[in-house]
């Protein structure tokens, strides 16, 4: 699907949807809880729909209901199992250890660029701890084995979803193991995220391997910082928006645009994007339609998925900005944006950062592969209609 926007600056009440990754993190914990959950989560998108149906393919009992999900935990762990995870690498890099905690001989499939997103130094740990992984084909992962008590040591430098994986599957292990972190840690905040998840269900996150998960029974996803950001990017170029759901209190690392915002308006400054890789393409919108600014720690941004630091740059190319990088940083100059044609790359945030920069814009803005935001906001479209903007979309 593409779609065609005529400029237009928003104007309305939105309330945010919930938290994906709060979503994975407390539909793994219920799934292993001692006792079925009431999780409220208004609404879902593919990545949270791939881990509560790769959890039932593991043994749990997931349903949807009006106001989110009913989570029966696993009671019988099945001798093998088929995993889809779609485009989702949150519920890839969650669940393939948990795999392995379980003993499951498990076949994780993939699909779009996920095949091609890295899994080291994660593969390597768990072969060393006592699983065998596998690539049967380009889009297929085997598991099998168990993984064994003992002493993890992982590399924080790369993904913190590794981090996240190891948590969940060392609490299922029986007996005490220790999870060190070495190098950098980026996405600091989402580790946090994971050791709260793990709190809320009356277990110690500092202690794996010596505690079981207990239901609280009822639980309410918050607020996503991450889609809330482009609301709020829409209020900074010009939109009059009443944003709704944001806890201010969240350990979201995205939390950190009410912090950026301020500062793009006053001045062309250098932005880490060590714990906020997924805010760089709204707040290179922002940027170019402001002062400009310099990201730094943009590594990871190429394992996105898309090459985050390409599709960026050929989103504000398109649009008439300005941008350069270099191998760890990311230029975009003050130059503004005028409109054109911008290709998505099946990037669910380039599609929606490309859709802001229209409300910025003098010239109609046509973004190609726009079908690709419902792997976290199938709603955007319509709710974009609703705040005012004004778009043709055409099928192809």
């Amino acid at each position: 699907m593409d779609i065609t926007i005529r400029p237009r600056c928003l104007r309305g009440d939105i309330t945010v949807i919930p938290s994906k990754s709060q979503a994975h993190r407390l539909l793994i914990c219920a799934a292993f809880s001692d006792r079925p959950t009431q999780l409220v989560c208004s609404e879902t998108n593919r990545d949270i729909t791939a881990t509560a149906e790769c959890l039932c393919a593991i043994g749990a009992q997931i349903t949807r209901t009006d106001s989110g999900y009913t989570v029966f935990p696993v009671t019988t762990v099945p001798e093998s199992a088929i995993l889809n995870c779609c485009e989702s690498g949150s519920t890839l890099r969650f669940l393939l250890p948990v795999a392995g905690a379980l003993g499951v001989d498990a076949t994780f499939v993939m699909a779009g660029r996920l095949p091609q997103r890295p899994l080291s130094p994660l593969w390597e740990e768990m072969e060393r701890m006592g699983c065998t992984l596998s690539r049967p084909t380009a889009d297929t992962i085997r598991c099998t084995g168990n993984l064994r008590t003992g002493r993890y040591s992982i590399d924080g430098g790369v993904s913190s979803q590794y981090i996240t994986g190891l948590l969940f599957a060392l609490s299922l292990l029986d007996g005490p193991s220790d999870l060190v972190i070495t190098g950098n840690v980026e996405s600091q905040p989402y580790i946090r995220m994971t050791k709260e998840a793990i709190a809320r269900f009356h277990a110690d996150p500092e202690h794996p391997g010596t505690r079981k998960f207990h239901s609280p029974g009822y639980l309410r996803v918050e607020g996503d910082w991450s889609n809330g950001a482009f609301f709020l990017a829409a209020n900074d170029l010009g939109s009059e928006l009443s944003i709704h759901g944001l806890n201010a209190q969240s350990s979201q690392g995205d939390r950190a645009v009410i912090d950026i915002l301020p500062r793009l308006d006053r001045g062309a400054p250098e932005i880490s994007a060590a714990d906020i890789p997924d805010l760089v393409p709204i707040l290179a919108v922002t940027a170019a339609c402001k002062h400009g600014a310099v990201f730094t720690n943009i590594r990871r941004l190429r394992l996105k998925e898309s090459d985050r630091v390409a599709s960026v740059i050929a989103m504000l190319e398109a649009l008439g900005g300005r941008a350069e990088a270099e191998e760890n940083s990311l230029t975009v100059y003050g130059t503004g944006l005028t409109g054109g044609t911008v290709d998505a790359v099946n990037d669910h945030r380039i599609a929606m950062s490309a859709a802001i920069a229209a409300t910025a814009c003098q010239k109609p803005v046509t973004i190609l592969g726009a079908q690709c935001v419902e792997k976290s906001y199938p709603q955007f479209w319509e709710e974009y209609a609703r705040l005012g903007g004004n778009y043709e979309q055409y099928l192809r």
